[in-house]
Order: structure tokens, then C-alpha cells, then sequence
């Protein structure tokens, strides 16, 4: 599966790179995290920084550890998680755009497993389109966000 969701935020890149980055205030910021904890943080940058987020996802807590795997200050960052077999990859980018940032997340899932194959065949209409409207939201927030900060 993959999805990929954007919006046109009203400031600069540095303000929606500083907004993305600052994941130890996401629960702030996004109303589908529950909990937030850092697990690792890299003497520098954000390449390593690892944690564990709890969502409620279909009316159930739901946690994940991710971490950064790439990132170029003020272009992307790219986020990797693994749960049963799955693999779970999200890359957030900016790009200039009128009048400000254009925000991307592109989230891709993949798989060696067949089980899992198999059940994100069966499951994979309902998933994407539960994804794509968290996704949006969560990119509706950060906008909010952002543009709510003098």
C-alpha cells in the first residue's frame, strides 16, 4: 500500500521543518497520538532518534516504535517501523509553494511475509482509506499548527 497526502501551509520551510521535527511535542500537536516516548536521541541530528507512539487507531490503543532512518535539514525526513512481518515506511517533504510550504507524507507498507501479504490483500481497500483520512488529518493539524504560531 501506498499513500501519499499534502497541504499548502502559510509559513516558511524552516517554521514547518521546526513544526515536523519537534517530536517530543507531537502530542501536542497531533490529537491522534495518546503518548509519546523517546527511546533514543542521537548525540546530533535527527538520523536515530527512536521512539514509541500510541495512537488510537479503530477505537484501540495501538503502539509503534519508529525512528528516523534519512534526513536533509529543511527538505525530508524518513521514518521506518516494523510490527509482525510488516514494514511500515513514511517520508514527510517540503517544497516551496504559494503562498508558503507544500507539506508531503508518503506512507508505504511492504512485506516478505506471505500471511501478511495476504491479509493486506483482504484488508487493503478498508486500511487505505482509514489511512489516507489520518494522514490528511495529521497534516491538517500541522498545518493548524503552524499557522497558529506568530
Amino acid at each position: 500500500m501506498n499513500i501519499t497526502v499534502a497541504v499548502i501551509i502559510n509559513g516558511p520551510k524552516r517554521k514547518v521543518w521546526a513544526a515536523i521535527t519537534d517530536i517530543e511535542n507531537s502530542t501536542n500537536m497531533l490529537s491522534g497520538i495518546i503518548d509519546l516516548k523517546i527511546i533514543e536521541k542521537p548525540p546530533q541530528g535527527l538520523v536515530g532518534l527512536k521512539w514509541l507512539e500510541t495512537r488510537k487507531m479503530f477505537g484501540k490503543a495501538a503502539s509503534e516504535t519508529m525512528w528516523i532512518t534519512e534526513a536533509v535539514t529543511n527538505e525530508y525526513y524518513c521514518t521506518r517501523a516494523e510490527n509482525c512481518g510488516a514494514v511500515y515506511t513514511t517520508k514527510l517533504s517540503l517544497t516551496a509553494a504559494e503562498p508558503g510550504t507544500c507539506l508531503t507524507m508518503t506512507f508505504s507498507d511492504s512485506s516478505e511475509s506471505i500471511w501478511v501479504k495476504m491479509m493486506s490483500a483482504v484488508m487493503g481497500v478498508f486500511l487505505k482509506n482509514s489511512m489516507r483520512k489520518m494522514l490528511k488529518k495529521d497534516l491538517d493539524e500541522i498545518k493548524h499548527y503552524v499557522e497558529s504560531k506568530k
